[in-house]
C-alpha cells in the first residue's frame, strides 16, 4: 500500500462491504509512502498514527477531492468545484501568502486548520491539489473563501463586496504609513507618458532608508518618471470584510547611477519584476509627502 498526503484512507468490511470509517491521511511517516499514516477521521476531526490492516484501502486524492464531510459542507464545496479550474501549483502559495497576511505562523495555521504542520508544508512547498475538505477548513483559519484560494476572481478588479454597516474612515499617521510603504511588494506610479497623457502603471518595489526604489527598462512607461514630481501609491484590500488602507507617496524621481548601489539593490532586492526581460535601470521616489486612509468597521 503507498499513499501521499492528502489521500482518503477508507476502512470497509471484508464481509458486507460497507464502509466502517474513513479519513485523510495528513501525515506520511516513510518517502515511499507506505505505511503508516497520520490519518485524521472523519467523524471525529482527531488524528490518529494508523497502520492499515486488510479492511482498509487508499482513495486517491484525485478522486476525492470532490467530496465533502457534511450537507454544511455543501456551499463551500461547490464553491471550490466551481473555482477547480485554476492551476493546482498555485494553491499553496495563496495559501502562504494569506497567512503571511494574518501573520500567522505555519503551526497556528495547521492547529485552526485541523491537519498536521507537515501536511501544510507539503502544500506551500509542492505543487498539489488538496481535498475540498482540506481547502475548507484553510479558507476558514485563514479568513478568506475556498475560490480565492483556487484562484477564482483572479480576472476581477478588488472591491466588489458590499460596504460595511458602519464603516469608518481615518486619516493615517506618518509613522503608520511609512511602515505600510516599507511592506514592498506591488505599487503603482502615476506618471505623465510622452505623448502627455496621464498613466498609472503597477511595478515590484522596494523601500531603502525611505526611498522608494523599483526597477524598470529604459523605454519603459515608468522610465518616464525621471526629472518629474510623481505619486506612488501602494495598498491593500480585505474583499471579505469590505475594509482596507492606501498609502500614496508624493516626490522627485531620479535615475540610481551609482555602480556599488545598484549592485546592492539588486542583490537585495525581495522580487524581480513581473514583466522579466532586461530591466536593469533603478529608479528612486524620494517622498516629501506621504499620506494615507484606512478602512474599518466602526467598532475597531
Amino acid at each position: 500500500m503507498r499513499a501521499h498526503l492528502g489521500d482518503q484512507l477508507v476502512i470497509e468490511s471484508t464481509t458486507t462491504g460497507a464502509t466502517r470509517r474513513d479519513g485523510e491521511i495528513v501525515g506520511l511517516h516513510h518517502e515511499d509512502g507506505t505505511p503508516p499514516y497520520d490519518v485524521r477521521w472523519s467523524d471525529t476531526d482527531e488524528v490518529t498514527l494508523v497502520f492499515p490492516g486488510a479492511d482498509a484501502h487508499v482513495h486517491p486524492v484525485e478522486h476525492v477531492r470532490h467530496e465533502t464531510a457534511g450537507e454544511s459542507a455543501r456551499p463551500m464545496a461547490d464553491e471550490a468545484r466551481a473555482a477547480s479550474a485554476g492551476n493546482p501549483g498555485d494553491i499553496g502559495r495563496r495559501v502562504a501568502v494569506e497567512r503571511g497576511r494574518q501573520r500567522l505562523s505555519r503551526e497556528e495555521t495547521a492547529r485552526r486548520a485541523r491537519m498536521a504542520p507537515g501536511y501544510l508544508a507539503y502544500l506551500e512547498e509542492q505543487p498539489s491539489d488538496p481535498s475540498v475538505g482540506a481547502l475548507i477548513r484553510l479558507a476558514d483559519a485563514l479568513g478568506t473563501t475556498v475560490a480565492a484560494l483556487r484562484g477564482g476572481g483572479i480576472d476581477l478588479p478588488s472591491g466588489r463586496g458590499q460596504a460595511v454597516p458602519h464603516p469608518q474612515l481615518r486619516d493615517l499617521g506618518p509613522d503608520e504609513c511609512r511602515g505600510l510603504l516599507s511592506t514592498h511588494g506591488v505599487g503603482r506610479i502615476a506618471v505623465s507618458a510622452p505623448d502627455g497623457r496621464p498613466a498609472v502603471v503597477p511595478v515590484n518595489y522596494e523601500v531603502v532608508d525611505d526611498t522608494v526604489v523599483f526597477r524598470t527598462a529604459p523605454d519603459s512607461l515608468p522610465a518616464a518618471a525621471v526629472g518629474t514630481e510623481v505619486a506612488f501609491e501602494v495598498d491593500q484590500v480585505d474583499e471579505a470584510l469590505s475594509q482596507g488602507w492606501s498609502v500614496l507617496a508624493v516626490g522627485p524621481a531620479g535615475v540610481i547611477t551609482d555602480p556599488d548601489t545598484v549592485r546592492r539593490l539588486t542583490e537585495r532586492a525581495h522580487t524581480t519584476p513581473w514583466p522579466g526581460g532586461e530591466r536593469e535601470m533603478w529608479v528612486s521616489i524620494r517622498p516629501t509627502s506621504v499620506t494615507g486612509r484606512r478602512i474599518t468597521a466602526a467598532d475597531r
